[in-house]
């Protein structure tokens, strides 16, 4: 990880380099590199942090740097995977995820967002990592451009790629759900296949359910009129 260099003068007008350490670093993850990839990290983090509102037991994030260092350095050994969800921890706001302050916890759930510039190491270098030394359980990828969606689960200390439903959802043991591409964005689903829906879209769902009601309303009451008339009578005039 790169320091900041200031550059000062000595008393004999020599310039030298002079490395100030980090005090209590920050994240320190690159840009994300559309705006899909964006609104995508923030959805899912609002998908699981509605779901589990009344929780206060996991920690859900994303782009936000792992600090695994075994010397208890952060200026090694940091990762920051686009989304992951840590379970039987407090729910509070950080500024990174620092394991050994954490009690060794690692994520439970990782989700990386693959792009032309990453795709590669997702798939290949953070696959291993996650394996061997996150030892996470369920590890998945996605592209929110392609829509190229796969997911692993540790078995016997190997990641298994996961078979998907008719569907196409990936089950996650870790959180008790699917995952599975909805509306162009990935997503959760409950263990019935119902998407988890934000309030938002429950409300957006429920006016749906109204009008669909109110239109077989009108429709049986046309139905009815026309019966009338065929029989002479004016509903009208009823």
């Amino acid at each position: 990880m790169s320091q900041p260099v200031t550059e000062i003068s000595t008393p004999q007008g020599v310039t030298e380099d002079v490395i100030f350490p980090k005090g209590d670093l920050l994240s320190d993850e690159p840009p994300l590199e559309t705006d899909r990839h964006r609104e995508q990290i923030d959805f899912l983090i609002r998908l699981i942090k509605w779901l589990w509102r009344d929780r206060h037991d996991f920690y859900t994030t994303g782009n936000l740097t792992i600090y695994y260092s075994p010397n208890q350095k952060k200026s090694e050994d940091f990762r920051g995977p686009d989304f992951f969800v840590v379970l039987d921890t407090e729910k509070k706001d950080r500024k990174s995820w620092v394991v050994w302050q954490e009690d060794g916890k690692y994520p439970n759930i990782i989700i990386e967002l693959l792009s032309d510039s990453t795709a590669a190491v997702d798939k290949n270098f953070k696959k291993q990592l996650y394996q061997n030394t996150f030892r996470t359980p369920d590890y998945f990828w996605f592209d929110p451009e392609n829509y190229e969606f796969k997911g692993f689960h540790l078995v016997d200390g190997k990641y298994q790629e996961l078979t998907p439903t008719s569907e196409g959802l990936l089950w996650s043991q870790q959180l008790g759900l699917y995952l599975g591409i909805y509306q162009e964005k990935l997503r959760f689903f409950t263990a019935e296949g119902q998407p988890v829906l934000l309030p938002e879209e429950e409300v957006s769902q429920q006016l749906q359910e109204i009008n669909q009601q109110l239109a077989q309303e009108r429709l049986r009451a046309d139905r009815l009129a026309e019966r009338l008339r065929a029989a002479g009578i004016d509903p009208d005039q009823i």
